[in-house]
């Protein structure tokens, strides 16, 4: 099994190139390892070829019946034909691979791994509109831009499987206007108020959205506030703020505190691990001053403040650092900017003879805290933070590539790991949730 939900198999030697006498890598979606199938090739490439399977030969013991009927259908999920147990030594395995492969790590610490319950943990979802020429509100297709209809997605919660029976039953009706492209769900901690962003192609009109806003709240009373969105080129971020009801952002409550979430700020998805994450990040941590990049809306940094004199959050997204910013206590600081950005400076500072300094009040820090996009940290960003110097610092990744390149450098820069953790926030899926705790 690999990173992105395939199963790795090879054809013949004789029948393809070699590579050190191998054949040629053929990647098929929706097997178990160890499985024998019956398979025919669907894309050649001149490194791989893609497979489609007719028939299980010899299959998993680990294998069941998916419980979703769109499954293989809908691009969501990737693993509902695995026991959740497997789920979980498929990731295991895979990011250990990936780390030694990229990085050229064997992790000499276990493993830990955080399981979660396997289903309706989402508090966020994402499905897509089409409203010509008939109503459809879904997935997109694998590898497509088709939207598969969809009214029960098992992954999500309670509340937003509800809300969206309440979105097929307005469009059925035909009560949901053109322009309406996505609706995103954001639901509280306990699963009783909803939070809807709408994005709208440059079609739409606020006043047919806002009587469909409004008539969507009566449907679904838990939905406490809508924002509305244009989007003006698809592709683009939709900026235009076409309409607001209700509250802009959900009070989200976690075993640290409250958390004012607005729409379009980041917040983590799984429902019932954010507690288990935080203390994963920052239990047993403590000192004078800690550094939180990429912060949001400040998950980690208000737990960190607790045990830390002072706290520096970094944040680019205006609308998170709002967010950051009212979150924080009143010994941390909430900072804009790229973390790219924040770092340069501080080397400069620092190369300048101005002092080791994060801030107009905060030296070097005791512990770095990155928890990065998909895309990882980048060589660049990667470097500057070795040359901060934490003695600690602690990875939260969501993508294994990017993390076993970011690494690489890391461990170059003297670094070593002390702790890491698989922490299942994506049951059913191929992505995983890693912390890396490093030390020098």
């Amino acid at each position: 099994m690999i990173y992105g939900g395939d199963g790795l198999a090879r054809l013949p030697a004789a029948e393809a190139s070699t590579e050190k006498g191998r054949g040629k890598a053929v990647f098929v979606p929706f097997v178990l390892d160890g499985e024998t199938i019956d398979a025919h090739l669907t894309e050649q490439k001149p490194g791989f070829t893609r497979a489609t399977v007719d028939r299980i030969v010899e299959s998993s013991p680990q294998r069941v019946q998916p419980r979703c009927p769109y499954f293989t259908r809908c691009g969501g999920c990737h693993y509902q034909h695995a026991s959740y147990e497997h789920q979980l030594h498929i990731k295991q395995e895979i990011l250990r691979e990936t780390v030694r492969r990229t990085a050229k790590l064997d992790v000499d610490c276990p493993i830990r791994v955080h399981a979660s319950p396997p289903w309706n943990y989402r508090n966020r979802s994402r499905l897509q509109v089409r409203s010509q020429p008939e109503f459809v509100f879904g997935y997109f297709e694998p590898g497509s831009q088709d939207v598969l209809p969809v009214e029960e997605c098992p992954i999500s919660s309670p509340l937003i499987n509800r809300a969206i029976a309440a979105v097929w039953q307005l469009g059925r009706a035909g009560r949901v206007p053109d322009g309406v492209w996505k609706i995103e769900f954001f639901a509280n901690a306990n699963d009783s108020k909803l939070l809807l962003e709408l994005v709208c192609s440059d079609v739409a009109r606020r006043s047919p959205i806002r009587a469909f806003a409004e008539e969507l709240r009566e449907t679904a009373p838990e939905i406490t506030g809508v924002l509305a969105l244009q989007q003006k080129i698809a592709g683009k971020p939709a900026t235009e703020k076409l309409i607001s009801i209700g509250e802009p952002f959900l009070t989200y409550e976690t075993q640290n505190g409250l958390y004012r979430v607005s729409a379009s700020s980041f917040f983590q998805t799984n429902r019932h691990l954010t507690d288990e994450l935080v203390s994963i990040v920052t239990e047993g941590r403590s000192g004078d001053s800690a550094l939180d990049l990429y912060a949001g809306v400040g998950l980690f940094s208000t737990a960190l403040a607790r045990d830390f004199r002072h706290i520096v959050s970094v944040e680019l997204s205006q609308t998170s650092t709002g967010d950051l910013a009212y979150n924080l206590p009143s010994n941390a600081e909430a900072l804009q900017a790229s973390t790219e950005q924040y770092l340069a400076r501080w080397e400069n500072s620092e190369r300048v003879g101005k002092g080791r300094v994060l801030s107009h009040n905060s030296y070097k820090p005791d512990l770095a805290v990155v928890d990065p996009p998909r895309t990882g940290l980048g060589e660049t960003v990667a470097r500057l933070l070795a040359s901060l110097g934490a003695p600690q610092i602690v990875y939260v990744s969501c993508d294994p590539a990017t993390l076993a390149r970011d690494l690489k450098v890391l461990l170059a820069a003297e670094y070593r790991v002390v702790q890491a953790h698989l922490v299942d926030m994506f049951p059913q899926t191929y992505h995983l949730e890693s912390v890396f705790v490093l030390e020098r």
